[in-house]
């Protein structure tokens, strides 16, 4: 990447703070829009231990549009699901994914370590010459103005205090965000805060019967989860009680006991211990001005869903395309206030199911809503997915199917939708219905940057019957802005753009 010469005297798109991979995906979704982002880190490098493991497949579907999904296959495992069992283990909740790729054209769950993850993404941010990053550099004040907000920060390396402008700032700057300070968003509490241990750990030899599922020990004397990872990676994470010694828990010794129920040292070594207290929040503000939060900045999750970072790649799908489409002057900045309140409630049923599931491990919890039958060992439930809805947003034409994510189609060349489409609008259409549109209809579409997919392939008629249209326009990040029946809605999209 560039090393953001010249920073001083000239004004950027945006400016990024933070390179986590929330950062990082924002600066590959806005150097592929072409737009021009400096990236701001304090560190030197990405950490080099475990944090997030979970993406499912709309985030695998966001990396495709990337150009990334190949690069990060290769990185991850696929994971079968969850499974619920009791203090003796008895199975009480089977949460299984199907090992088959699903409707957005990815598989559901994929096991990943976090720093290939993130070295996947900086790679690929590096292939666009319009975004510029400078590491070892702490941003410790922010000016917004009229046209533009003054971004102060110091060098770390050396001392030295430097100057930079961007149209916009966007906080990836995680919970303790120093944008979210500027911004003065409160934070508002959905009531989940408990500590945690978290443990890391590398195999010495095979444990096949730890299984690849993830195993949620709904155990009242002791709850926790284990994650099988890529590779010989596996974690646990343990719910901690009052008494607990913490500092001694927090060094690898110390975590033995708590383990000592799954493995021993002679099976594997301890690369991470840390002591994490599980927050669920979410910014009543998400944007002031020119200034933006994105990822834990504005939003904080307990990890039993493992959207955590998932949250934080949607937010950056939802934003790039819409900084594009303001700071290009296509359409006015108001449609920036869209960002918090679709997400805001997207991301905020994530984190009341996750707390729901963290309850789920509690047997108290667990016999309100786990039928008797299956507590006694007689039967097993099934957990359904979740995924919720986005909020209030920009709709046209038909506004009724406005805001879903539909299922990825594969053309009838064989290529999957978004590879045709890119970081664009797609108008996608029933072939019959296309061929019956007036040309300047279609030419308007075209002329205003919408790629038309007129595909008789059956995938792309079971999309459209998922939204029981004609034709959908699909936003850059694939959701739904409008539906036609008819030839009248088709003209009203057309107009949108």
């Amino acid at each position: 990447m560039a090393g953001g010469r010249g920073v001083s005297e000239e004004t950027w798109d945006v400016a990024i703070v933070g390179y986590g991979p929330v950062g990082a995906a924002l600066a590959n979704l806005l150097g592929a829009s072409g737009l021009r982002a400096l990236v701001l880190e304090r560190e030197a490098a990405a950490y080099h231990l475990p944090r997030a493991v979970h993406f499912d497949d709309e985030v695998m579907r966001i990396f495709q549009s990337m150009g990334l999904a190949e690069a990060i296959l290769p990185v991850t495992h696929v994971s079968p699901g969850t499974r619920f069992v009791d203090g003796q283990g008895r199975l009480l909740l089977d949460w299984s994914r199907s090992p088959d790729v699903g409707p957005q054209g990815w598989n559901v769950s994929y096991r990943f370590h976090q720093p290939d993850l993130e070295a996947v993404l900086r790679r690929g941010a590096g292939r666009w010459p319009s975004v510029a990053l400078r590491s070892r550099t702490e941003v410790f004040a922010l000016e917004p103005g009229a046209e533009a907000v003054g971004l102060r920060f110091e060098d770390l390396s050396n001392g030295r205090i430097g100057r930079a402008r961007a149209r916009y700032v966007v906080g990836c700057d995680g919970a303790r965000s120093l944008v979210r300070r500027w911004i003065g968003a409160p934070m508002e509490d959905l009531g989940f805060h408990e500590r945690w241990l978290v443990l890391d750990a590398l195999l010495r030899r095979p444990r096949p019967d730890l299984g690849d599922h993830t195993v949620q020990h709904c155990d009242p004397d002791r709850p926790a989860t284990y994650v099988r990872g890529t590779g010989d990676r596996r974690r646990w994470e343990i719910s901690l009680r009052p008494g607990d010694d913490l500092s001694a828990l927090a060094r690898p010794e110390g975590a033995w006991p708590l383990l000592s129920r799954w493995i021993t040292p002679e099976d594997a070594t301890i690369e991470r211990s840390a002591v994490y207290t599980f927050h669920s929040t979410v910014a009543r503000r998400w944007r002031e001005g020119r200034l933006l939060l994105a990822g834990d900045a504005a939003h904080q999750t307990p990890p039993f869903l493992g959207q955590g970072m998932c949250a934080g790649i949607r937010d950056a799908a939802n934003l790039a395309w819409k900084l594009a489409q303001v700071l290009r002057g296509r359409v006015p900045e108001a449609l920036l206030d869209s960002y918090g309140s679709e997400r805001a409630p997207h991301v905020e049923g994530y984190i009341r199911e996750a707390v729901r599931i963290g309850g789920l491990i509690n047997t108290t919890a667990m016999e309100a809503v786990v039928p008797a039958a299956v507590l006694r060992g007689e039967a097993t439930a099934r957990l359904a997915p979740v995924r919720p809805a986005l909020g209030p947003g920009p709709a046209a034409g038909w506004a009724g199917p406005a805001g879903r994510l539909l299922s990825q189609p594969r053309l009838s060349d064989g290529t999957l939708l978004d590879d045709r489409v890119g970081l664009r609008f797609a108008a996608v259409m029933r072939a019959g219905f296309a061929a019956a549109l007036p040309n300047e209809l279609l030419d308007r579409l075209s002329a205003h940057g919408a790629v038309l997919v007129a595909d008789p392939a059956p995938s792309v008629g079971a999309m459209l019957d998922e939204a029981g249209a004609q034709a959908v326009l699909l936003r850059p990040d694939r959701h739904v802005l409008g539906a036609a029946r008819d030839a009248a809605e088709m003209r009203a999209l057309a107009e949108a753009l």
